[in-house]
């Protein structure tokens, strides 16, 4: 009998980039007909202003390609939003790129100034798309563990985690999925290595208005030094609770700016136009106030579930940012979290995500991760469904 051979595989990096424990858990979830505290969906109302202006782009006609860095007047709206929040003066012209969802910002990026077998630095517990992101360019993440349950930052062990070979830090604050804000002296701390060792930092602040107990915000680009080696990365997917229009941004120093959108028009040609309308709109017209009652509202849903999961035997850690909770279930039955998430399913209808969804080498097999980005009535209905189990 003759071997035959092919020429026809999957890549080297495959096997490395498997299909998301949140995306799993939301399949299993719908087939069951549960209640979807995976996926961060922030399922709640848009505000009106948006979905106007969008649907009246679209009627207008304005359904056509725009430049790969997105129409003029949201460059200008997040570029006076970055500068009045963020304290980031960055030029609409030369500094910004609107892109597809943060998850594209962070991929374009990555193109643009990473090498195969470049080094990046990840905090755990770290999003599983950063890693995948770092993974499908042939680059590496390295993970240096942060310490629960506050999820304190081990300069030594960062600093011992930098090598030759190290290109970026990647620093998401607020944290998905702990929840973590990282503090003056933390994001101070890390600007002085990347500065020492001349890195870059890629920042990922899509949850930068998703504040809890009086805690602020600081962007990194904004410390001595850290302008030209800082990406900033956020987007509206999360604020206006649109996240299927995929509308992200980051910012920049000009001398990155104009590869990185080479490398956006390349595997995406453009955000969707029409709704880039309506994220515009929603810049423009909402004020201050929606932002506070954002935060309001949410502090109060993470106040609601970490009740419940306390009540429940599943003791949280409790977030102060972002619209995610990581709850100890050591006490559910199973060997691993994944299998522990779905008992959970079963029992309640209730879907979560395993805890090592979002940690290396065997990491998080007694924790999960809840979304509190809900309405009011299926959150209401979560709760009550976890304090009976």
């Amino acid at each position: 009998m003759s071997t035959v051979t092919t020429q026809r595989h999957l890549s080297q990096i495959s096997p490395l980039v498997l299909q998301s424990e949140i995306r799993s858990m939301s399949v299993e979830c719908d087939r069951v007909g549960g209640i979807n505290l995976a996926q961060g969906v922030c399922d709640t109302e848009m505000p009106s202003v948006v979905a106007d202006a969008a649907i009246n782009a679209i009627r207008a006609g304005l359904n056509t390609y725009t430049r790969q860095d997105g129409i003029a007047s949201l460059r200008e709206a997040i570029a006076a939003k970055m500068s009045s929040y963020n304290g980031i003066h960055a030029d609409p012209n030369t500094e910004i790129v609107v892109t597809t969802g943060a998850t594209g910002a962070l991929y374009a990026a990555a193109l643009a100034l990473l090498n195969p077998g470049d080094e990046v630095i990840l905090f755990e517990p770290y999003y599983g798309y950063h890693s995948n992101t770092i993974l499908s360019i042939r680059a590496r993440p390295v993970i240096v563990s942060l310490s629960a349950p506050d999820w304190q930052v081990d300069f030594d062990a960062l600093r011992k985690a930098i090598t030759p070979r190290t290109r970026a830090i990647l620093v998401n604050t607020p944290c998905n999925p702990s929840g973590k804000v990282f503090s003056l002296d933390e994001l101070q701390s890390i600007a002085n290595l990347a500065i020492e060792h001349d890195l870059f930092v890629f920042a990922d602040e899509i949850y930068e208005y998703f504040l809890f107990d009086n805690t602020g915000h600081i962007s990194i680009a904004t410390l001595p030094g850290m302008a030209d080696r800082t990406i900033t990365i956020s987007g509206l997917s999360k604020t206006f609770s649109i996240t299927g229009w995929r509308i992200g941004y980051l910012t920049a120093s000009s001398q990155w700016v104009p590869t990185i959108g080479y490398f956006n028009d390349l595997v995406y040609v453009c955000s969707p136009g029409p709704l880039q309308y309506g994220a515009a709109a929603g810049l423009v017209a909402l004020s201050e106030n929606f932002y506070k009652d954002l935060a309001i509202e949410y502090q109060q849903k993470r106040d609601q579930i970490c009740a419940a999961l306390l009540d429940a035997g599943m003791p949280p850690s409790v977030p102060h940012g972002a619209y995610y909770v990581l709850a100890d279930v050591s006490k559910i039955p199973g060997k691993t979290s994944a299998e522990k998430a779905r008992k959970l399913l079963a029992a309640t209808g209730v879907a979560a995500v395993a805890g090592s969804a979002f940690f290396a080498n065997g990491g998080g097999e007694d924790l999960m991760r809840f979304c509190f980005g809900k309405k009011p009535e299926a959150l209401d209905r979560a709760c009550e469904a976890l304090r009976k189990f």
